[in-house]
């Protein structure tokens, strides 16, 4: 009985004198309101875009079928970028010419190897699109990135690019301006929004809201659609 009263007072002990209250972690994280007092809380910043607009109603299909286009160009000039950003921070560490050729020769090889295939399996809607996007990636166009390597590296640039997709090296990136470059970043910011894509910061300098004010979400897709027409008269011939 006397062990039982003992066990009795130790826990009523504990419980009216041990027990700690809860206090507040008062860090940055943290912020004491009283009544009255304004909070400001800091949210991340949301884009919000003109919603699309179509002349007609079969404009739609054109839009998802240069959309698969981009979306199949972006990666590879994402990749062309990286691998220019790493070309040119390595030559910058390279003392003496000589070195820096043979270095180049080397990255040369491996370029070829890895964009070859690839760039050959594209269409010639892809081409230029992915030659557009190196200039917003690396905010020079395909012709000045060559220019500035070896005469091997421009043949092969010239071979595979611009004999494949009969388009000029020098095409450069004007969303502002040019209805097909609208159309790319267009594209390429909805799918951003929707992390559809994952996006790489660009060189080129971009306006995306004077873009979108001169546009205003309208879509023109007749380029296409007349490209579409003489391949299905040609096909009927």
């Amino acid at each position: 009985m006397k062990f039982l009263v003992y066990i009795y007072i130790m826990l009523v002990s504990f419980v009216s004198f041990g027990q700690k209250k809860d206090s507040i972690p008062l860090s940055e994280q943290y912020i004491l309101i009283k009544i009255g007092d304004t909070l400001t809380i800091h949210l991340d910043e949301v884009t919000l875009l003109p919603k699309t607009k179509f002349k007609h109603r079969e404009d739609v299909n054109y839009y998802y079928w240069f959309q698969k286009k981009v979306f199949k160009a972006y990666p590879f000039a994402i990749l062309a970028s990286k691998r220019l950003d790493t070309l040119n921070a390595r030559l910058l560490k390279i003392k003496g010419n000589r070195k820096k050729k043979k270095y180049i020769k080397i990255i040369q090889r491996y370029l070829e190897g890895e964009f070859t295939d690839q760039l050959k399996s594209m269409t010639r809607t892809e081409g230029r699109i992915l030659i557009k996007l190196i200039h917003r990636q690396t905010g020079k166009t395909a012709f000045e990135q060559v220019k500035e390597l070896r005469s091997g590296w421009r043949a092969f640039w010239y071979n595979t690019t611009a004999n494949l997709f009969k388009m000029s090296l020098k095409s450069e990136y004007h969303p502002e301006s040019v209805n097909e470059d609208y159309l790319i970043e267009d594209i390429l910011q909805r799918a951003f929004i929707q992390e559809r894509l994952i996006e790489q910061k660009p060189k080129l300098t971009i306006d995306v809201d004077k873009m979108y004010s001169i546009y205003k979400g309208y879509i023109n897709v007749e380029e296409y659609k007349q490209m579409f027409s003489k391949m299905k008269k040609k096909r009927s011939k």
